[in-house]
């Protein structure tokens, strides 16, 4: 009851606003009088698009008009534009382009080279302003209509300028998702090929791409017979050959099942180079997409949002697509605009007396933004020990899962907004088991064999965001890795060491070693 009584109140204090706070125009038009303020309406498509100009009260200076996208065919708009402009003693003039995609930023990057102020409707927008006016009869010229009334009543917006380095990391972000689907992809042929020559394999691993020894075995031998034929001392073999390691109880494993294995099909070698062609192709995708995290940690750490891997459960991956998709903090006014654009609040049908507040989640919503802090939730959930916790707590209270997930990613936005916004440090109930930024940092750079030099620039970049009050801590943490780093053989976590004492120092710590013992102790 208190929890429904407080959301009622949240609700009751909210600004009525009949206009966009960013689509409001109606201050400028009193300013220079509705007949001499002018909107451009752009309906746009692939190859091109139609515009037209209209007065406030829309008295129509240029009928729809189609435009080629070419160079030539832009700047004559634009010049049409403006000698209209100056003919018809226009003083204000805004241009309102339908989103169509990326089909319309050619038209848009026109009119903002020219000196216009450009503003976008959505699709949704411009249809809900047809409809009443043109019911059933959807035409480019109704549209233009459609964008002018949608402009006129405050619903043509203003775009916050992009951000480069998150326009970077949202791209890189997105094509990192992509090159995993299709890796799933593969992952299932795969599954379904060995199955069929050799029966029962990949249940006895866990994860069989985990461990690179079965799926070695299989792409070298493919068949139980092969298998026994070649005994402990041939699977050893067949192993180092593809430069693994080998560890007895795999290979007992595979001897065992071998000795039970049921017969393949009469398809088998068929299956057998299907498999292996497969693989080599999930083996080429995963080093890209390797390639890909390390350029994403070398973009986070040039933003705030670097300071969240301090919160156990999120890594580099899960940090840059959630910065990619939001863009800089400064767009946000508080925590609840995050959840606000990613729409991670219940729809509300209200008429008289009936209201039903908890509907679906609204479909109107930044769907990447949204799937990006979903997948932060399920981390949390899975690997944070405070929001594992609180999830056991609302299951047996008996909340539906999905409300638990919606749940624990509100908390998050909250948590992620004083962190980002505040350039503070993790804080909360659940940091007990705090993450330290730098060393989480420094193991993925180890895990994704990041050159020494380009690691550096990371550290660098990273003590850069973080906040004053944590280098001591942090410095610490790093102490403790380098003393690790030093006692590790190979050529690798040696090159790393020696680049950390100069990130101590930056953190305005230093080593001191002890004469007597030789470890080393901070001061």
């Amino acid at each position: 009851m208190a929890s429904a009584s407080s959301s009622k109140k949240r609700r009751s204090t909210r600004a009525h606003l009949i206009f966009k706070p960013r689509g409001v125009i109606h201050p400028r038009v009193q300013a220079v009088g509705p007949e001499h303020f002018g909107i451009v309406s752009v309906d746009c498509a692939k190859a091109r698009s139609k515009w037209m100009l209209a007065d406030f009260y829309g008295k129509v200076l240029v009928p729809p008009t189609p435009v080629e996208h070419t160079r030539n065919g832009l700047e004559a708009m634009v010049q049409s534009v403006r000698q209209v402009v100056q003919q018809s003693g226009l003083r204000d003039v805004i241009v309102a382009i339908e989103r169509t995609g990326r089909y319309h930023l050619p038209v848009k990057r026109a009119f903002v080279q020219a000196g216009f102020e450009t503003r976008l409707v959505h699709p949704l927008t411009s249809k809900q302003f047809r409809q009443p006016a043109n019911p059933g009869n959807k035409t480019d010229d109704t549209d233009l209509c459609a964008i002018h009334r949608a402009t006129v009543n405050g619903f043509g917006l203003i775009e916050q300028p992009a951000d480069p380095v998150s326009v970077r990391l949202q791209l890189l972000a997105r094509h990192r998702r992509d090159w995993v689907e299709k890796m799933v992809a593969l992952r299932c042929q795969i599954h379904e090929h060995l199955q069929a020559i050799m029966p029962g394999y990949a249940k006895c691993f866990d994860d069989i791409y985990e461990c690179k020894t079965p799926l070695a075995i299989a792409k070298s031998l493919g068949s139980a017979a092969e298998v026994l034929r070649a005994g402990l001392p041939g699977l050893t073999q067949h192993v180092r050959q593809a430069g693994i390691r080998p560890h007895r109880p795999t290979l007992d494993k595979i001897l065992a099942w071998a000795r039970t294995a049921a017969d393949a099909t009469a398809e088998a070698p068929i299956h057998h180079r299907i498999m292996r062609e497969l693989d080599d192709d999930r083996v080429v995708k995963l080093r890209t997409v390797k390639g890909i995290e390390g350029e994403l940690a070398e973009l986070l750490v040039q933003t705030p949002y670097v300071l969240l891997l301090g919160i156990p459960g999120i890594n580099v991956v899960s940090a840059a697509a959630f910065a990619g998709e939001m863009g800089p903090i400064q767009y946000y006014t508080h925590a609840r605009a995050i959840t606000g654009r990613a729409g991670l609040f219940p729809s509300r049908y209200q008429s008289d007396e009936v209201d039903r507040p908890d509907g679906k989640l609204v479909r109107c919503a930044n769907h990447r933004l949204r799937n990006a802090i979903m997948v932060i939730a399920d981390n949390l959930i899975e690997c944070n020990d405070h929001f594992r916790v609180l999830a056991t707590q609302w299951q047996l209270e008996g909340k539906d899962p999905r409300a638990i997930r919606v749940r624990v990613a509100g908390r998050f936005c909250r948590i992620a907004y004083q962190m980002v916004a505040g350039r503070t440090a993790y804080r909360h109930p659940s940091c007990q088991q705090r993450d330290q930024v730098l060393c989480k940092l420094i193991e993925f750079c180890i895990e994704h064999d990041i050159h020494v030099i380009r690691v550096t620039k990371h550290l660098d970049a990273a003590v850069a965001q973080l906040p004053g009050t944590e280098h001591r801590e942090e410095g610490a943490a790093l102490a403790t890795e380098l003393d690790r780093l030093q006692k590790k053989r190979g050529s690798g976590p040696r090159s790393l060491a020696e680049i950390l004492p100069a990130v101590l120092a930056k953190l305005g710590v230093q080593l001191v070693t002890s004469t007597k013992s030789g470890e080393a102790e901070l001061t």
